[in-house]
């Protein structure tokens, strides 16, 4: 295994999400996905993230990266989601899909996707470890590793029982580092401890951080008023040890530059900066907004077809700034079809929810907000 394309060590601390590409209509607008692909290749830049269940992702990126770019100069990585296959053959197709979307015949980095308390189980049932082993002696993928949404314990049980795993990729960011439901930083030290090389998801909390409160964010600018609140929390996350590259869903050509502004040559968190976190963090503890991340796993079996996410957001408008008409303006928006009140309680979105959320209980409390 020779080339850029598989070398970890040199891996830029930057990658680029493709879960929440630009849209133009319904459909991911690949004209503006291809400027944002150059913007990030002539900066230097080589990480690729996307997923066989996020929507168009795999095929928009085969026709702004793979068909555009030499195989050699990039590097790709996608995952397998047991959650959404019925059975064993059905699981390990996605493979063999992911590959002909992207129009590509190998896999750099390939992740077994979302493992959670509820699923883990399953990877084992289908055989997915041994699937991805096989995978890579035949050469279709260069480095395995996954994705994971649960606590330490569970961690260290997977790291002990697969130490042929190369990387994990894990939620870190300032905010959630304590957080007792997400423990961003007992994960990080269990996968440190097992000399894991670490992937960085959701290091903006979906879009949350580039938009704290007030107060954060003039901390943010009274120290460094060219830098953006985004780029406290990215290199907050690029800043710690073992890091091999930090995700950013970028959406438009805008957060793409951005972010390259402050990445191209990055320099970690000096200790000025490291204090002002701290008290970033503390802040942040004390908010009491829904921590949805906008991944939308919730809405795709809902029976009512709630957008959960979109209803936390206008909440999130109301208790985390005191919004209060913009907040309902945002409800109202979105709720035409179904309401928050109109939630039967089945379950179906808390079983897949990677923050762990008791989403039956906020969508009460939206609806009695709302409603």
């Amino acid at each position: 295994m020779t080339g850029k394309s598989t070398d970890m060590e040199n891996t830029k601390k930057l990658g680029f999400g493709l879960m929440r590409l630009p849209k133009k209509l319904l459909s991911i607008d690949v004209e503006q996905t291809k400027e944002m692909v150059d913007l990030f290749m002539e900066a230097g830049f080589t990480y690729f993230d996307t997923a066989h269940v996020y929507p168009g992702s795999e095929d928009a990126i085969g026709k702004a990266l793979v068909g555009r770019y030499p195989r050699d100069s990039y590097t790709i990585a996608t995952k397998l989601f047991v959650q959404a296959a019925l059975t064993e053959s059905d699981a390990k197709k996605q493979f063999t899909t992911s590959l002909k979307r992207m129009n590509v015949d190998y896999i750099d980095y390939y992740l077994l996707h979302c493992i959670m308390n509820n699923n883990y189980k399953k990877y084992e049932k289908f055989g997915i470890w041994d699937f991805a082993q096989e995978m890579k002696e035949k050469g279709l993928i260069r480095h395995v590793g996954f994705s994971f949404h649960s606590g330490p314990k569970l961690l260290d049980e997977i790291l002990t029982e697969h130490p042929e795993v190369e990387f994990v990729q894990l939620q870190i960011n300032y905010a959630d580092w304590e957080n007792k439901s997400v423990t961003s930083r007992a994960n990080y030290e269990v996968a440190r401890k097992h000399g894991k090389k670490i992937v960085v998801m959701e290091p903006v909390k979906g879009g949350a951080l580039a938009n704290p409160p007030k107060e954060i964010c003039k901390m943010f600018s009274d120290y460094a008023p060219e830098m953006s609140p985004a780029s406290w929390a990215i290199r907050f996350s690029a800043s710690l040890d073992g890091i091999l590259t930090v995700l950013s869903g970028m959406s438009n050509v805008e957060q793409m530059k951005d972010n390259l502004s402050y990445m191209k040559d990055f320099k970690p968190l000096n200790d000025e900066e490291r204090q002002i976190i701290y008290k970033a963090q503390s802040i942040m503890s004390g908010t009491k907004t829904i921590p949805c991340t906008a991944c939308r796993y919730c809405t795709k079996g809902c029976p009512k077809q709630i957008p959960i996410p979109d209803i936390f957001s206008a909440m999130n408008k109301r208790i985390g700034s005191g919004q209060l008409e913009a907040s309902l303006d945002d409800y109202k928006a979105v709720t035409a079809v179904s309401r928050a009140g109109d939630c039967i309680g089945c379950g179906q979105c808390e079983s897949v929810c990677p923050q762990h959320i008791s989403i039956i209980d906020q969508l009460k409390e939206c609806s009695a907000a709302f409603d």
